[in-house]
């Protein structure tokens, strides 16, 4: 198998995602993981992104779990974590979801950081705790804006120092 084919050929699957039903989709996602060895962390994953997106994260998290298990690495490790963790929530597992997220956070930083925090708002918000959330966001968009990040910054840290 050329692996350059293959993630190409997965690209091309996930761009048509609008374009079929469902079980349509999360066939042709299942057939690209076929095609992978057997126990594979990237074939687990995409199957779980195939039921994600198809609004099915109770079917999703065990995926992700099996390939983080199997040792998932680089941006799909990642997006597995934060992905597995929005699913977690979703089926009315916040407090997990908030553990594994906070946990991921001190692995390092990278271009998924926003995605990570946008999702660990969601879920403390899902246990009350509003406040941290809104500053985590705060903290997240800060850096996008033209100007004001040092005060939306201070203003962020303000709200969870109450």
């Amino acid at each position: 198998m050329n692996e350059e084919d293959w993630e190409r050929r997965v690209a091309e699957a996930w761009a048509s995602i609008d374009e079929r039903g469902e079980e349509e989709f999360r066939a042709l996602i299942d057939g690209l993981a076929a095609e992978l060895p057997e126990g594979s962390g990237i074939a687990a994953f995409e199957r779980a992104c195939s039921f994600d997106s198809t609004g099915h994260s109770d079917r999703a998290a065990p995926l992700y779990r099996e390939a983080l298990q199997a040792g998932l690495t680089g941006e799909r490790r990642r997006r597995a974590v934060i992905q597995l963790s929005s699913s977690l929530r979703n089926v009315g597992l916040p407090q997990e979801s908030i553990a594994l997220l906070t946990a991921e956070m001190e692995q390092g930083s990278d271009h998924l950081d926003d995605a990570l925090r946008v999702v660990l708002a969601l879920a403390l918000t899902d246990v009350g705790r509003e406040r941290e959330a809104v500053s985590i966001v705060i903290t997240a968009l800060a850096p996008h804006l033209p100007r004001y990040q040092r005060s939306m910054a201070n203003y962020a840290r303000l709200l969870v120092e109450k």
